[in-house]
């Protein structure tokens, strides 16, 4: 995908956390049970009064929390929780397991050892519509990037496409139950990063996904390993990188 087609100029970026914000509480109620499968969450408008938002910041929280498979919207009726209750999380890291640069650092350990496989074998057993899905994810990365948004909803769900591509559901499974919690710039960003450096940055995690998804469709298992594996180093070492110049 060549992105320098798209426009490079950024809109004015609100504080992403205040999405994050909302994911956060949500997630948390969805989890203790507060929130059970099949109950239908309040109205964007209602929420929007809740967390004193607008209604960009609501869309763009359930959208992340959609890619995360914890909730589903159904248009004209409204969105309902699907997973992420006390029963249905095979595997959690709570939000304060996430908040230092070491917690970071192990998340992507841990993806590093389970989507280094999965994307192999995404490669032996995919689907036509398993890599239509992929590309889609990628367009969608794309097009978050050029609005000036994060692309956390995106990137996860190109993760979790890999992982529905094994025909395994454990893993599609394991990654739904961790949720966006596996994108690390979810929780530690370079804040003092400018717009246009961030915009290159994800740029280069978007064409890394690119990468991975020519191996799995070229059946090449080995070559989608060691792409998987190169992306998911680079994000550890950017990472540690990001900190060592927040602290120099």
């Amino acid at each position: 995908m060549n992105l320098s087609l798209l426009s490079p100029t950024l809109p004015a970026r609100r504080p992403r956390n205040l999405a994050m914000g909302v994911v956060d509480s949500l997630a948390d109620r969805i989890r203790d049970g507060s929130l059970a499968c099949g109950d239908k969450l309040a109205t964007e408008s209602a929420l929007m009064t809740e967390f004193g938002v607008s209604r960009t910041v609501i869309r763009e929280a359930l959208s992340k929390l959609q890619a995360a498979a914890m909730v589903q919207t159904r248009h004209g009726v409204g969105t309902f929780v699907t997973h992420g209750g006390v029963d249905s999380a095979v595997f959690r890291i709570r939000p304060d397991q996430l908040e230092t640069l070491h917690d970071v650092v192990a998340m992507l350990e841990l993806r590093i050892g389970v989507e280094t496989e999965a994307a192999g074998l995404a490669a032996q057993r995919r689907t036509a519509d398993n890599l239509a899905a992929m590309r889609r994810a990628l367009i969608a990365f794309a097009q978050a990037v050029e609005a000036g948004r994060d692309a956390v909803g995106p990137d996860f769900q190109f993760h979790l496409e890999i992982a529905r591509a094994t025909q395994n559901p454990h893993f599609s499974t394991l990654l739904q139950s961790l949720g966006t919690a596996t994108i690390p710039r979810a929780r530690l960003d370079p804040s003092g990063a400018s717009a246009d450096e961030r915009q290159a940055y994800l740029r280069r995690v978007n064409a890394e996904h690119g990468s991975i998804v020519d191996a799995i469709e070229g059946h090449d298992g080995e070559a989608a390993r060691a792409a998987m594996r190169t992306h998911l180093a680079n994000s550890r070492e950017r990472r540690r990188r990001a900190a060592q110049l927040a602290n120099s």
